[in-house]
Formats: C-alpha cells, sequence, structure tokens
C-alpha cells in the first residue's frame, strides 16, 4: 500500500469557515494542518441575522512538498 503523504493529492472539501475546512482537510489527508496548500474557492456566508451555515466555505487542499515545508533560518 502506497502512502498517500507521497503523492500529488488535492481535495475540495467544504466546512462552516475556512479553518474549519483547513482543519478537515488535514484530517483527511493524515497531516498536520500546517503542512496543507489552500486555495480558498468560497468562503462561508452568514444566513439570516448573521446565523453561521447559510453557505459553507470551500477550499482545495493538498500538501506541501517537503521544500516548501521547511521554514528558513
Amino acid at each position: 500500500m502506497e502512502d498517500i503523504k507521497s503523492k500529488s493529492v488535492e481535495l475540495e472539501v467544504e466546512g462552516n469557515t475556512v479553518e474549519e475546512a483547513v482543519k478537515k482537510a488535514a484530517e483527511l489527508l493524515h497531516v498536520p494542518k500546517e503542512r496543507i496548500a489552500v486555495k480558498i474557492l468560497s468562503e462561508e456566508q452568514k444566513g439570516l441575522f448573521g446565523m453561521p451555515g447559510a453557505k459553507p466555505a470551500k477550499i482545495r487542499a493538498g500538501i506541501k512538498p517537503p521544500h516548501l515545508d521547511k521554514k528558513k533560518p
């Protein structure tokens, strides 16, 4: 069985907020959220009277390549 971390995988994930969508993507890809590369497809929209959930946030997420993941000294 091949390791999912070694493949280039992208997912489209929805959440009540962008942060929630990123957290879900990290769980699905089995990596810390700091390793997730994110493209925001749509931000969440509030419902009537500012209630959350009228329209969820949607992101495209993948795993950052290791050479982009390291912090510079």
